[in-house]
């Protein structure tokens, strides 16, 4: 009986023991205080190597500045890895909230670093997209000047309770990542750089295709790119010959067809605007006639922008997903999208003229 017991009691040491040695612990932990948390990267490419900035918070006394940290790598976790070991902390990317990519880089594709975001899972697939029309190192050197210390006013320019209007487009690594692999959905990355009165400048959206930048479109166009994918134009204000107006709400109706091969659109573009200002006393119709012959001129230089370089930001493919065989797909852009043929009109509806003043 003696033995029995012992036997039993040989049994839950040994299995406690297997149950212990599964359990991975806290090892590799470590204090918040010891780790940075970088809220913006900015991303460029010297020969076959990444140069990764990092903006981060220094504690200094009782007070935090920010400061730019920047280290090469043949690949970005490889930069980022340089930059944790030559620091008293470790660096987490967890935190990044927008991602800057110079244009010399964007123009030779961002395939390789979306992917390797996606994959990796160290940056939020919600983190924002935007490029920088100027060097990175020195972009990042001249806005940290400029910022609050909890280093956040970059993305506060995109944030819609913050800074953010509709001439601003606000892009994804998501939606970048599934651009590269569709056959009919473009999209528009907002190009900055820095400002002298003002943190940073927005200076127009740049047009991806297959993960590289084929050509750009301005603050306007990126209006109209905001009003298709379903972003608010609200707050907008269009100055005209005889007018200006502010616009307080939009929607939109779009029919397609097929005639054989050429695709046909036609769209109602629905504006609710208030009249802010007037010169020589212009009356509603012709409000609405102006204000609707400046957009239709502005959209239709966009399309053929866009059209040319083969790069559907508008994502116009998407309506003809049930014409086309899917094997046809592929040849969306290259065959179907430049001889696309598409009527849009801008129904204007004038609420009120509560703001009304004479120049």
């Amino acid at each position: 009986m003696q033995a029995l017991n012992s036997y039993r009691r040989f049994q839950l040491v040994l299995s406690m023991l297997l149950i212990i040695s599964t359990l991975t612990g806290c090892w590799d932990n470590k204090d918040i205080n010891h780790r940075v948390l970088p809220v913006a990267i900015g991303i460029s490419k010297q020969g076959k190597e990444y140069k990764v900035s990092l903006k981060i918070h220094v504690a200094n006394d009782e007070t935090t500045k920010l400061k730019i940290v920047t280290q090469t790598g043949e690949t970005i976790s490889k930069a980022v890895e340089k930059i944790s070991t030559n620091m008293e902390s470790s660096v987490d990317l967890l935190h990044v909230q927008i991602i800057v990519i110079d244009k010399k880089t964007a123009k030779e594709g961002v395939k390789d670093i979306i992917t390797g975001f996606m994959r990796s899972r160290e940056v939020s697939p919600k983190a924002l997209i935007a490029i920088s029309d100027e060097d990175i190192e020195s972009f990042f050197t001249k806005i940290a000047k400029a910022m609050n210390s909890d280093g956040t006013s970059l993305f506060d320019n995109f944030d819609k309770g913050a800074g953010w209007n509709p001439q601003i487009a606000l892009t994804r690594i998501w939606e970048v990542y599934r651009s590269i692999h569709s056959y009919t959905h473009d999209v528009a990355i907002p190009i900055i750089i820095s400002g002298k009165s003002t943190n940073i400048v927005h200076v127009g959206s740049a047009i991806i295709k297959n993960g590289k930048m084929v050509e750009r479109i301005n603050n306007d166009e990126t209006l109209l790119f905001n009003a298709f994918k379903g972003e608010s134009t609200h707050g907008q204000i269009e100055v005209m010959t005889n007018a200006s107006v502010l616009i307080i709400g939009n929607s939109m109706d779009i029919k397609s067809k097929m005639k054989g091969k050429q695709p046909f659109m036609e769209g109602k573009v629905n504006l609710k605007v208030v009249v802010l200002e007037t010169r020589d006393d212009p009356s509603r119709e012709f409000i609405k006639k102006e204000l609707n012959a400046h957009l239709s001129k502005r959209f239709s230089h966009m399309l053929e922008k866009i059209q040319k370089s083969e790069a559907d930001i508008l994502a116009l493919g998407q309506y003809f997903r049930t014409y086309i065989p899917r094997s046809e797909l592929k040849n969306w852009r290259n065959e179907y999208y430049p001889n696309l043929k598409m009527d849009i009109q801008f129904q204007i509806d004038i609420q009120n003229e509560g703001y009304l003043k004479t120049l």
